[in-house]
Order: C-alpha cells, then structure tokens, then sequence
C-alpha cells in the first residue's frame, strides 16, 4: 500500500475544510482582500451600468413623450463608455493584484514545503518515494498557480457580478427575479453533488501524478542498472501502470466535469425563456415598460455568463483544491527532529561520543538497532563493521543527526544531540556518504560546500592536504570542470574524492566516513588512506567500513550483528578473537588470495 493511499484511508476532507485549512497556512492570500472585492465590485457595477443605461435611451431617449431626444441618448451612451472604460481599469487592476498576490503566495509556499520536506527524518523519506515528495512542490504547486491566474479571480469577480445582477433585477421586477431564481433553484443540488464527487476525483488524480513521477524518477535515475540488466520491460510494465493508473483517474474527474457546461447551458436557457415568456404575458399588463424588460432581459443574460464561467472554472477549483491538500499533508507531516531555540555549542577541537541504551526502529519496519552503548574518546579513529543490514550506517547517520533515536540518547562533547543548535552541529559534525553525491555546478563549487567563506587557495589546498594534486591536474578544466548533475560527469570514486575534500576543508571536530573510499581503485585508496591519516589527526573520526583494510588502520574496531555491538576492541585483538570479526577478517583475507 502507498504512502498515498494510507493517507487517503485516513482523510477524507470537504473542499470547505481544505480553503479554510489552505487561507491558515498562507495568510498572504488575505492581504488586501478587502480592497481587490471592491475593484471587484467597481467592475461589476460598471457592468450593471450597461443596462440601465440601456432601458433608460429607450424609455426616455426613444419612446418617452417628448420622442427621440438626441442629446440624452449621446449623453448617455457616452456615460456608457465611460462605464465600459472604468471596467477595463477596475478589472485589469484586479487581475494584476491577484495574480502578484497569489504568485508570492506559492511561492513562499513552495519554498515552505520544500524546507518542511527538508526537515523530515531520515526514516520518513526512507517510506515515501522521492518523486511523491518531487510532486508536491512542482506538480501540486502548479495546479494552484493555474488556478491563481484565472480559477481565483473568476470566483471573486463572477460572485460580485451575480450578486450586484440579482439586486438591480429585483430592482426592476421582484417577480421576474423570484421567477429566475426559482429556475435554477434545481441547480444547487446537481452542482453541490457533482463537486463533491469531483473533489474526491482529484484528490486521486494529484495521488496518481505523484506517483507516476515517483515510478518516472526511478525508472531515469536507474537507466544504466536497467539496460545493464535487461530490466526495461519491468520497467515499462511499472510505468504503464502507473500512467494507466493516472489516465483512468484523470477520465473519470473530467467525466464529472463532462456534465456542467452542459448543465449550466441547459439551465441558461431555461432561465432565459422563462423569462421572455413570463416578462411578454405579465409585464405588459404591469406597467412594465419595454425598455424595463430589453433592460432586464440584458440583466439575465449578465447573470447567465458568470454562472457559466463558475460551472467552468469549477473543473479547475476541484483540482487545484486537491493540490493544496496534498501539500497540506506534507506540511501536517510532524517534523520529529525538532531544533532547539537557544542550542548549545559543541566544544572546538575533537569531539568525544557517547552512545546510551540507543534503539532506532523506521516507521514500516521493524527495529535496525537494540540497545546500542558505545564510548568512543576524543581523537579517536573509529571503524565499524559488520554485515549488510547490520545497522552500520544507520548509525552513522543517527550520529549526524538526520534522524533522532527512537530509544535512548547520543551525546557529543559531552552534550546531548539534540540539545545542540543546528549552526554548532552543522560546523562541528560532517558526513560523507558512499555515493559522494554532488550537486550540478563545478567540482570547486561543490567542495566550497564543506566551507562557503572558502577561497579558492584554500580549496586547492583542501587537495593538496589530501594528496590529491595528481588526480587534479589530469582533469581537463581542473577544479573549475563542471561535476554534472548528481556529479555524474565523475566516476564514484571520483565523487568520493570530492566529497572527501568537501568534508576535509570544513574542519569538524567529528568527522563521519560512510566507506568513502569503497568505489576507488588500489592506487587511489593507498593514497587516500594516508591523507585520511593526516585528516584524522586533531579530531574524532568515525569509519563505515566496508573493507576491513579500513579497520586495519583505525584505533577502535566495533562489530555490528543484527542491530547489536556484538564486540569493541583493536584490529590485533580481534582479528584473532575468534568472533564475528575474526570470520570477516578470515572471508576478506581468503577473498584477497583468490584474486590474487
């Protein structure tokens, strides 16, 4: 079962409660309201004017007793341009106004959803698929900008505009007007149904989108895997479904909207005639003149147009209603790792760790870490081992704090992690993971990460400290080479290189290795293993070891089995202790022979 459809078992929210839950998180769409209904209004009023004016050349300027009068009807049709002229303004002012306030309003909410997904836990991006969480900030943002350009302003205009028509027909003729509204009285109910069913639709639509850009996001960042296996067919299956999936949902949302133009049509013309014949057989026989009825026939047709702008921008509202609900729930998803407000700072220099009764357990599986209690002194070089799944790296990146123990505390410094200021944390503690990610700007902009002041001396040198140069002066552009996106103008290695370097010019006092040289060749790691021994020098230095020539070199060994420290000490001690370490020494020695 998807995160989607969880969530929708859960949920089920009227479009009512998603408006009212959508003005709460982004108070900016309230900003000036006031004042843009009142252009609203000055719009619709000149709208109104055009009638009026109608009826009036008729009755005083055509036919009244004194004939045809000239001037009046000049007069009056140069007030009627006017009018017109004051609409164009009034309606262009209100246009503009709404759109710059509901393009900042997504924006900031766009940026605030992105930050919020930012500051999830570990374990809840590991149970939601990245395109899903891709979806809200691009997709489902998107079907609120297209409803902000025309969907919002038509609401508030057409409103204005039937309100402001059924008060100057009423105006005119109380009965005609009772006539009109009892004409589509039926409508109501159709429409109030028809929405309902409608919102629900989209709210699949939007569950589908993201889950056809979570299938179209695997299926590109896989693309060697899949061809280097053969997997393509999978792959399409896995793909056509979801767009299969995303085609029959959309089918059946339009299906609903299949039904209003030809609705509000129907009940437009009904209106219409109605009003023709009970306006001919009544109005002549009280006192109702022509140009009263021209005049209020002209209010209906008024009346009609807006109605069927709503029945058409209903289409839109549903669907960007069901947008703003999945973002909703991104930002009602709880934020577990909360920062503190007045955080501690980390001592300078290498930090010590202490590790207490610590469980970690991902939100859809069971517990990765039991009971884990380890003491690791300032200064210490630190490699952990053990099995794929063991809990190694999860550790790892409990240490770093993205994500927070579900049992149990870790300490650095002396200070409980979570007490530390996000600033002190970022400065003092850094993490290289094994895919040495990089981001899509040149190799010197990436390592400027690690320390944004950097110059670029200090950067040339964060290689140099490595013993890097070599591997700098074969590449084409140097360090000013473009990384690509993810880095994927390098090899791994390569990336692993970078993001050595990265973490090395940050200076930390606790500095986190996810194996980062587990994709190098021999020669590259000989090198890097005696630059990580001049890195490791001044600070506490804590090795995910997928090769166990990394534990060969480290001060403390620690053995995970299945979640558990199963056994601490030296790489002499352990290697012939006769436990779990002594069985991988054993497999990584024999592995070494056998190619050799």
């Amino acid at each position: 079962m998807t995160a989607y459809q969880r969530n929708r078992e859960r949920i089920d929210v009227g479009a009512l409660e998603v408006l009212r839950r959508g003005l709460a998180v982004s108070p900016e769409l309230k900003q000036g309201f006031a004042f843009t209904v009142g252009m609203a209004v000055l719009a619709a009023l000149g709208r109104l004017l055009i009638p009026i004016l109608i009826q009036q050349i008729l009755d005083r300027g055509v036919r009244g007793d004194a004939g045809f009068r000239p001037g009046f009807v000049y007069g009056a049709c140069a007030i009627a341009a006017l009018a017109i002229f004051v609409v164009f303004l009034a309606s262009r002012f209100t246009y503009v106004r709404l759109v710059r306030v509901a393009e900042q309003t997504l924006m900031s909410l766009r940026v605030r959803t992105f930050a919020h997904i930012h500051k999830l836990s570990l374990a809840d991006h590991i149970d939601t698929r990245r395109g899903l969480l891709t979806a809200r900030v691009t997709s489902d943002v998107e079907t609120l900008a297209q409803f902000a350009q025309w969907g919002a302003i038509s609401w508030i205009v057409n409103s204005v505009i039937i309100v402001g028509t059924l008060i100057v027909m009423a105006w005119y003729s109380w009965l005609l007007t009772l006539v009109v509204a009892l004409t589509y009285v039926p409508m109501a109910p159709a429409l109030r149904a028809l929405q309902k069913r409608q919102f629900r639709a989209y709210e699949v639509v939007r569950g589908r989108v993201g889950e056809t850009m979570g299938a179209t996001s695997e299926a590109v960042m896989g693309a060697g895997v899949i061809r280097a296996y053969g997997y393509g067919e999978p792959v399409r299956r896995e793909l056509a479904e979801a767009n299969e999936n995303q085609y029959d949902a959309q089918l059946k949302a339009h299906t609903f909207f299949a039904w209003l133009a030809p609705l509000t049509d129907l009940f437009a013309a009904i209106g219409l005639s109605v009003t023709i014949a009970v306006g001919v057989w009544w109005g002549a026989n009280n006192g109702m003149s022509a140009g009263e009825l021209v005049a209020f026939l002209f209010l209906v047709t008024i009346l009609l147009n807006p109605i069927a702008e709503i029945g058409e921008v209903l289409d839109q509202t549903q669907t960007a209603l069901a947008g703003w609900w999945q973002i909703l729930q991104i930002l009602d998803q709880e934020v577990e790792i909360v920062e503190p407000v007045d955080g501690a700072t980390l001592p300078a220099g290498a930090l010590a760790v202490d590790v207490r009764d610590l469980e970690f357990a991902y939100h859809t599986g069971g517990r990765v870490l039991h009971g884990v209690d380890v003491h690791i002194p300032a200064g210490t070089t630190v490699a952990i081992v053990g099995e794929t799944g063991s809990g190694k790296t999860t550790l790892a990146k409990l240490l770093a704090r993205l994500a927070d123990p579900t049992v149990g505390a870790i300490e650095i410094g002396g200070i409980d992690l979570r007490d530390v200021s996000p600033t002190s944390r970022n400065n003092a503690i850094r993490m290289v993971p094994q895919d040495g990610f990089l981001f899509d700007t040149t190799i010197r902009e990436n390592v400027r990460f690690g320390h944004p002041e950097a110059t670029d001396a200090e950067i040339d040198a964060a290689f140099t400290d490595l013993g890097l140069s070599w591997w700098v002066d074969r590449l084409p552009n140097g360090l000013d080479g473009e990384a690509g996106e993810r880095g994927e103008q390098l090899s791994v290695g390569e990336r692993q290189l970078v993001a050595l370097a990265r973490a090395s010019l940050a200076d930390p006092g606790l500095l986190i290795l996810d194996e980062a040289t587990s994709a190098v060749d021999p020669e590259t790691e000989q090198a890097m293993a005696d630059a990580l021994d001049r890195v490791a020098e001044g600070r506490t230095t804590v090795s995910i070891a997928h090769r166990l020539s990394t534990a060969e070199r480290a001060d403390l060994v620690i053995v995970f089995d299945a979640g558990r420290i199963v056994e601490s000490g030296s790489h002499t001690d352990l290697a012939t202790g006769g436990g779990v370490y002594q069985d991988l020494y054993d497999s990584w020695i024999g592995n070494t022979r056998e190619a050799a």
